[in-house]
């Protein structure tokens, strides 16, 4: 059994091979002329693919006929070129096996549009909608690309605890770990938590970065990178806060600020053109149906040369711009993402780094300029 993915069979190259993939159905449909068109999908590929099945088979009338949305089957046949708009090819099945049933009555799932809210009410099979497929794939794409891009310019590696007794520099509100009898202590009301108790014996907590131990593995080992895991207690319900993501923070022994902000670029466009590249009809639907423009826009990132631009300049910028801002633009101050988009949407209309930063607003660590007012930081 030569088994492929739909993705595989898509391909021009499969035609002419006798292939068996197995999938979800997402429709049937049948023809008067004695045989079935199945769109089958199994998550390789955003598209998917069409099996003609004849109905000279044997369990044409028993199986096939009454295959609906959500059953898993088994097709094996031919892969052809299809005479059929939007598809390269398509599968004449010599055999299809049914798998899984899916009750028509019951199954959610059907060849519609769902909201996002609705689709929290079905959890287990939100993965395979296009939306939540394609957040995958273009996911496993990026992390893919994060590992190729700091692995290409030596980097290493490096697993940062995720759960530890330190804030690194109040980076944020932090969750605590506990093994602690809580509903026990509630009915004692003890004012005082004894930690000795615990698990590791003191307060620990998931981490908010792994920027302290990366530290100290770059002072030895020379460039490394984390990425995980990371948690924010913060109760903030906006796009830029969430309680759970994955950080990826790289740690240079003798990079200057120069350095990083070359890194930084390079980074940001390599994710980008990978993306585009190898998540194309992913990305495609997601320009067409979620947000209009992307593509556009993230081309112009990975075309752009990212500006480069002092702290004090963007400033001056701002205050100059004659837009009316809700938070007033002041030197000392750290900027607000309105601030952030009009230099970047309105006034350069590409990416920009910021940096040498006010001393003020920064981690006591960070280099001094020579005016003793800044430090050489950046951010992007």
């Amino acid at each position: 059994m030569n088994k492929s993915s739909v993705k595989t069979a898509r391909h021009l190259d499969s035609i002419g091979q006798v292939l068996t993939l197995q999938g979800w159905v997402r429709t049937r449909r049948d023809s008067k002329a004695g045989f079935s068109f199945i769109e089958i999908n199994d998550g390789s590929s955003q598209g998917n693919i069409q099996v003609i099945a004849d109905g000279s088979l044997a369990n044409y009338e028993s199986t096939i006929k009454s295959l609906s949305t959500g059953c898993s089957i088994a097709v094996t046949g031919e892969v052809k070129a299809s005479g059929g708009q939007g598809q390269a090819t398509e599968v004449h099945a010599s055999a299809v096996e049914l798998i899984g049933e899916c009750d028509p009555e019951t199954y959610p799932l059907q060849k519609k549009r769902h909201s996002f809210e609705k689709l929290r009410e079905w959890a287990h099979l939100r993965p395979r909608t296009n939306t939540f497929g394609a957040v995958a794939r273009v996911r496993n794409c990026i992390c893919n690309s994060i590992h190729q891009f700091y692995q290409e310019r030596e980097f290493l590696y490096v697993h940062t605890p995720i759960i530890t007794a330190s804030d690194c520099e109040g980076a944020g509100a932090m969750f605590q770990v506990t093994t602690l009898n809580l509903d026990q202590i509630a009915k004692k009301q003890i004012e005082k938590l004894d930690f000795a108790q615990d698990f590791f014996q003191r307060r620990a907590y998931l981490t908010v970065s792994g920027q302290l131990e990366g530290e100290i593995y770059a002072t030895a080992l020379g460039k490394i990178y984390t990425f995980g895991p990371t948690f924010r207690a913060e109760n903030s319900n906006t796009s830029r806060h969430l309680a759970e993501f994955w950080m990826i923070e790289p740690e240079m022994a003798f990079y200057d600020l120069d350095d990083n902000m070359d890194l930084a670029e390079a980074f940001m466009k390599r994710i980008v053109t990978d993306a585009l590249a190898r998540c194309s009809e992913d990305m495609e639907f997601f320009d067409k149906q979620i947000e209009p423009g992307l593509i556009a826009s993230l081309q112009h990132v990975a075309d752009s040369s990212f500006v480069r631009l002092p702290y004090t300049e963007a400033i001056d910028v701002l205050q100059k711009s004659g837009k009316k801002f809700d938070y007033p633009v002041e030197w000392g101050t750290d900027l607000q993402s309105e601030h952030e988009r009009f230099l970047t949407e309105e006034h350069f209309k590409c990416p920009v780094i910021l940096f040498n930063y006010p001393k003020t607003i920064k981690p006591f660590y960070m280099f001094c300029n020579d005016d003793d007012k800044t430090v050489r930081r950046g951010s992007s």
